[in-house]
């Protein structure tokens, strides 16, 4: 991201009080003489000064599922946290199931009486297919069996924008067997063409995440995808913090800022060096506060998701500690 701009000299002028200028308080010129400035009873009233960066964190329902979609609300709001990833998935919120209006509007009746906020995340493992995690996938070789992936990432779009969710998260699926890369990279461009569309239409991001195993696994794999597609306005990124200790050649830190222009999700845990595993905050060999500090000057504003899918046995207690964690360790709110 480009660096804030940088105020202009302070003419010279009698003695006043020090007031900070602002990128929307430019100024005088150098060239002004003092004799021409208007008296400080005509100048307009100093802009406030803009709010402290900090951090909107939230936590994924896919570490929730043992409770009720609007008891999980509930628990995170009461917690102190800012939203929630909401996973579309057969016990919060199904996309496949009947009378989706309806159950979208309670939804989002209960995000706004509890303050919450909300990105869809679209990660659930069998949700369109009973017998295979993850499929169909974008990359799958039946044209159809794409299109029913197409279809989902469309219709989360909807929901998303119903919602008022700042994004939706997506990712690519793994490479079938017998299928080269260089095929499996074109049924993604094709595959995400028209979901692209419906995120134009609808004004919602959609955030592709680089995950381990994935024909899109790291954040070169993102840029490639990027080129492919012409580089179109509504594709972001979804940067999960572990897969970038677990497989990134850099820091996660330096991942952080790397990837700040196109962040448009973030999901949070802690990982160990090559093993793709989340694992609660301290179980791993993350550093957090250098990885906080960049997301709170990246210029991100959306929300930081813990992303622990594989422990909502102890769901509860872990959002409770999670939460506790982020904020020692340097995780300001806004």
């Amino acid at each position: 991201m480009s660096p804030p701009p940088t105020a202009a000299p302070t003419p010279q002028a009698p003695p006043a009080p020090k007031t900070a200028l602002t990128s929307r308080t430019p100024a005088e010129p150098e060239s002004t003489p003092a004799s021409h400035l208007a008296p400080a009873s005509q100048l307009a009233p100093a802009p406030p000064p803009a709010p402290a960066p900090g951090l909107r964190l939230g936590y994924g329902t896919n570490g929730l599922t043992d409770l009720r979609l609007d008891d999980a609300l509930a628990l995170l709001a009461d917690l102190g946290y800012d939203g929630v990833g909401l996973t579309l998935d057969h016990m919060h919120l199904d996309p496949t199931a009947p009378d989706l209006p309806t159950r979208t509007h309670h939804t989002a009746t209960r995000l706004a009486e509890l303050g919450l906020d909300v990105t869809i995340e679209t990660g659930a493992r069998y949700i369109l297919d009973p017998r295979h995690k993850h499929g169909p996938s974008l990359l799958d070789p039946d044209p159809a069996a794409r299109a029913t992936r197409t279809a989902l990432l469309t219709t989360a779009l909807r929901i998303a924008a119903d919602l008022g969710a700042h994004a939706v998260h997506c990712f690519s699926g793994t490479l079938p067997d017998h299928t080269t890369p260089h095929t499996a990279w074109k049924r993604l461009e094709e595959s995400l063409t028209p979901v692209l569309d419906a995120a134009h239409t609808a004004g919602i991001p959609l955030a592709i995440e680089p995950e381990p195993g994935h024909l899109l696994a790291t954040l070169d794999d993102f840029h490639h995808l990027r080129e492919l597609l012409g580089d179109p306005e509504p594709l972001g990124l979804t940067l999960d913090i572990g897969h970038c200790q677990c497989l990134e050649d850099q820091p996660p830190a330096d991942c952080v800022r790397q990837a700040a222009p196109w962040l448009r999700h973030v999901q949070i845990e802690d990982m160990r060096t090559g093993i793709h595993e989340h694992l609660p905050f301290g179980d791993g060999d993350i550093d957090f506060p250098p990885v906080l500090q960049a997301l709170t000057t990246s210029g991100y504003q959306g929300l930081t998701v813990v992303e622990l899918p594989r422990h909502s046995h102890a769901g509860p207690e872990l959002a409770r500690t999670s939460i506790e964690f982020l904020r020692a360790n340097g995780a300001t709110p806004c």
